[in-house]
């Protein structure tokens, strides 16, 4: 379940009523749960909680999607899913797999995107795409002079500005679809303590440096 609230269709603010009309029909989202993607849905009802807040990540996806964009979609949707690999959400990377075949992105591209590094079907500006998605997600923003040029040799710096922004916007929903548990992202912490067995509770290796 989501960490935080959910809003019904009944208590949506008035634009929220518009995107839940799309995703759910005349379904109530929290009662009835499920897009056609398969997702819980949750993501829209608990940004809903905000109108705010909710009419502003939605007009963030008109954004990147607008017809003024002057950055290939193949190249915006390698970042997005990159960025939901990378800061490991499988909601936004799930999202987005969906998302680079909408925009023509061959399978074994998205296939690879795990180990891109070690793959060879990317063109050389793919390759400064994924390296400097993984400079923004990965350390925190610090990019090579290396990875900035080879993306400056092909892009525009309008181009450039728009991954590193829509890039960046996805970072933080996959941030914040794992904090908030949203969607599939609502996974228990996997790194625990495993129980010795019965009767055996001590620290082996304190034995072993003893000696």
């Amino acid at each position: 379940m989501p960490r935080l609230r959910e809003v019904s269709k009944a208590d949506v603010h008035e634009s929220g009523r518009v995107i839940y009309k799309m995703l759910f029909g005349e379904r109530d989202p929290v009662r009835e749960p499920g897009t056609a993607t398969g997702t819980p849905g949750n993501w829209w009802t608990v940004f809903a909680g905000v109108p705010d807040v909710f009419d502003h990540a939605i007009a963030g996806f008109g954004l990147y999607r607008s017809p003024k964009r002057k950055l290939d979609p193949k190249l915006r949707e390698l970042g997005q899913i990159r960025a939901g690999f990378a800061r490991g959400s499988q909601f936004v990377f799930s999202q987005h797999c969906k998302a680079s075949r909408d925009v023509g992105i061959d399978e074994k591209k998205i296939e690879a995107i795990p180990h891109w590094g070690a793959a060879d079907c990317y063109s050389p500006i793919e390759r400064a795409v994924l390296a400097y998605t993984d400079c923004l997600v990965l350390d925190g923003g610090r990019v090579p002079e290396g990875v900035f040029e080879a993306l400056r040799s092909q892009l525009s710096d309008d181009e450039i500005l728009e991954l590193t922004y829509v890039t960046c916007l996805y970072e933080m929903h996959a941030t914040m679809s794992r904090a908030l548990r949203l969607e599939y992202d609502d996974v228990d912490e996997r790194v625990v303590e495993i129980a010795a067995p019965e009767g055996d509770g001590g620290d082996f290796m304190s034995g072993v440096g003893s000696r």
